[in-house]
């Protein structure tokens, strides 16, 4: 048994998962409703509330499971993310070690939302890799924006990645602009139903197939630009096309790099993982370039896309012979990058 331990960014969060049976329990703590009045994560509040919830939820985790006599090992986020906020999660893991007199591996949270596809597959067959390797897999959030590929012996190579803002970013930082509040992606996406995706010609950077990189800073200024031309009036009558154009061309680009790596190699799968993954018209637009291209679309279940405790506990597992255990000389490493 493996205990899982988020704590990245403002989602306390534990999960045990069975090497036999897969995720057994998940225990989770969203922040985002302290957050909200601030218009975004506030590191020190962040740091506070996982203080406190962590203390709760390994309370109700303990009522359903005895975690002491079941965990044989536990496994960390040490990064990237909020400094004071991985220090928690890490404090917590390395206590209970002590405790318990388990192993405390430390995760690389970007790998886990990089595997994270790959854990439905789990109770259907033994192997999770077999024929859908190597797969390119496209991971979106807040924070981050990545191609990337995965080959035998589950070793990652980046394709792509953004030089400025992330995807999750731009759409949450759009929502503000059109007077959503935090997070406003997943809220512009209801707004955009119904409206016209090609009312407004929004850029979409790096279209050239030579290029392999993301942008949205750009996407956000123009937003900006054309928002200052119309009265609030305009606005509120053009609201649905403006919220549903914003959208289409940020997916597009997520679209057209992807479609391009596709283009210059051969994979047996695309997964689409990390918050923004729950967009549904990414989903879609991603499991139809799949379809065409004939190899199998993964994706998370919609728990397990944000931060979350399962893929860090499931990335332990898949990684079991490349992870150290030493835990006095664990750490958090805030820029971590995908590996």
């Amino acid at each position: 048994m493996i205990l899982g331990v988020e704590s990245s960014c403002d989602e306390s969060a534990l999960a045990l998962f069975s090497s036999k049976r897969g995720i057994v329990g998940e225990w989770l703590n969203s922040q985002i409703a302290t957050h909200v009045k601030y218009g975004g994560v506030v590191p020190e509040i962040a740091v506070r509330e996982h203080l406190t919830n962590f203390f709760v939820l390994l309370d109700e985790a303990q009522k359903v499971e005895r975690l002491r006599n079941r965990v044989t090992r536990i496994a960390v986020t040490c990064g990237p993310g909020l400094a004071g906020c991985l220090a928690v999660g890490l404090s917590l893991a390395k206590t209970l070690g002590l405790l318990w007199d388990v192993p405390v591996i430390g995760v690389n949270h970007l790998r886990g939302h990089a595997l994270s596809p790959f854990l439905p597959l789990f109770q259907e067959q033994e192997d999770v890799f077999a024929d859908h390797l190597p797969h390119l897999g496209l991971l979106v959030s807040g924070g981050n924006t990545i191609l990337f590929r995965i080959d035998e012996g589950q070793s990652i190579e980046i394709l792509a990645e953004t030089v400025d803002d992330a995807a999750g970013e731009a759409l949450d930082k759009g929502g503000k602009l059109l007077g959503i509040p935090y997070p406003g992606g997943p809220i512009l996406e209801q707004h955009a139903i119904g409206g016209d995706p090609r009312a407004f010609d929004f850029p979409r950077s790096f279209s050239d197939r030579s290029e392999m990189r993301f942008s949205f800073s750009g996407l956000k200024t123009s937003l900006l630009y054309t928002l200052d031309k119309f009265t609030d009036d305009q606005i509120k009558a053009r609201y649905a096309d403006l919220c549903a154009s914003y959208q289409t061309a940020a997916i597009d680009q997520l679209v057209t790099k992807t479609k391009h790596a596709l283009e210059s190699s051969e994979f047996s799968s695309i997964g689409l993982s990390g918050g923004v993954a729950n967009n549904k018209t990414l989903h879609s637009r991603l499991a139809e370039l799949a379809a065409a291209r004939s190899v199998r679309f993964l994706a998370p279940d919609p728990c397990h896309t944000g931060d979350n405790a399962a893929m860090i506990a499931f990335a332990a597992h898949i990684d079991r012979e490349r992870v150290t255990e030493n835990a006095s000389a664990l750490t958090f490493h805030p820029s971590l990058r995908l590996t």
